[in-house]
């Protein structure tokens, strides 16, 4: 089981499995989306995730009409997104996990813009 919350914690949420895969995404939209050089994230069963606390403070954001970022609008940290073509996925912020497991990322996508800085082992 995994939890997590957002940087001001009013949304708090808990997932009933464990991770088993994490992915780093280089690509132009995560990275202005997270601010930073990446996402680190990880593809979740819905059905096994649920926001425990803090509901309300939650908003989405298509930037495409096919994706939405969901975060806390109270503080602006990413907590997951999800495509509506996948209603059973959705893809964590790892970024917000307070308490268990995570694996080390076994994929990269969108490496073409990785900084050239950057190294980890494959």
């Amino acid at each position: 089981m995994l939890e997590g919350q957002c940087l001001c914690g009013r949304v708090k949420y808990r997932y009933d499995g464990e991770i088993e895969k994490t992915i780093i995404c280089y690509c132009k939209d995560c990275q202005m989306a997270q601010g930073s050089i990446f996402a680190w994230n990880s593809p979740l069963q819905q059905s096994k995730f649920e926001i425990t606390t803090g509901l309300k403070f939650l908003k989405e954001y298509f930037h495409s009409p096919n994706k939405a970022r969901v975060f806390c609008q109270e503080c602006g940290s990413p907590i997951y997104s999800y495509r509506v073509d996948l209603p059973d996925i959705i893809r964590l912020r790892l970024g917000t996990v307070t308490q268990g497991y995570l694996p080390a990322p076994s994929e990269q996508a969108y490496a073409q813009y990785k900084p050239d800085f950057l190294y980890m082992d494959e």
